[in-house]
């Protein structure tokens, strides 16, 4: 396919989000029809970061490999400009996810927000450092099937057994995986960003303002992340010692 040629046809989108919206109501009303109604939010939330989540990774890796002068500077290309409006659509969809049914979800509303703006500004703003954003995307969503696979194990688990043993099959893996995400790449390669753009040789693409917003909001988002995974770390420590203690008792 000639990517050049989507420059020249209307933007992906709204086509991209209305997928996700058809998307989210049918996993709502059909798919987890028979859920609780307290969970079937949550779940319709995993059906649509399961169609964003991995596609993205694969998306991303093809539009930085197709790209022969990426840098972090690098102009976006049509490609990536593509992948990145897939994610945009995707993170929009969510985020009225969350504030129809959890507005007081004030953590996850602002994750959004400031995922939101980091690819709206590169995207539509200044055009450039495409590489930075997607290989950050890469990090972020290649956990995106096991994370989702979990939570919705999670979910069930009180209720179903085979949930219960699917979530305590996957928890270490998992745990393992996301620490390694996003507790050491994650922080190198914001470290390699960091080093690049002080260094002042994008400033004439980038902005200040917008590499330094971009730093802050990814700094934060993995300090974030790596709270919430050593938080599930202590409590599967706790849950298997107290198993290991009624059985000695």
């Amino acid at each position: 396919m000639d990517f050049e040629a989507l420059k020249f046809l209307p933007g992906p989108l709204p086509l991209f989000f209305a997928g996700y919206l058809i998307l989210y109501l049918i996993a709502y009303f059909i798919i987890f029809r028979s859920w609780a109604p307290r969970l079937r939010p949550e779940a319709s939330s995993c059906a649509i970061s399961l169609a964003h989540g991995t596609p993205a990774v694969f998306l991303a890796f093809r539009a930085i490999l197709s790209d022969p002068a990426r840098d972090f500077h690098s102009q976006n290309t049509p490609f990536q400009s593509l992948v990145l409006d897939y994610s945009i659509a995707y993170f929009l969809m969510d985020l009225v996810h969350y504030l129809i049914f959890y507005p007081t979800d004030v953590l996850f509303i602002g994750h959004h927000l400031a995922t939101l703006f980091v690819f709206l500004t590169c995207r539509y703003v200044v055009y450039h450092g495409a590489f930075a954003i997607l290989v950050l995307l890469i990090l972020a969503e290649v956990t995106s099937l096991c994370q989702n696979v979990w939570t919705l194990a999670s979910a069930r688990r009180s209720d179903l057994k085979f949930a219960a043993k699917l979530y305590d099959f996957l928890s270490p893996p998992f745990y393992a995986l996301y620490s390694v995400v996003r507790g050491l790449l994650g922080p190198y390669f914001v470290y390699r960003m960091l080093v690049f753009y002080s260094s002042g040789a994008a400033d004439s693409v980038i902005p200040k303002w917008v590499w330094i917003s971009w730093v802050f909001v990814v700094f934060t988002a993995i300090s974030v992340s790596i709270l919430w995974i050593s938080n599930l770390w202590i409590q599967m420590y706790r849950e298997r010692m107290k198993k290991v203690e009624k059985k000695v008792s």
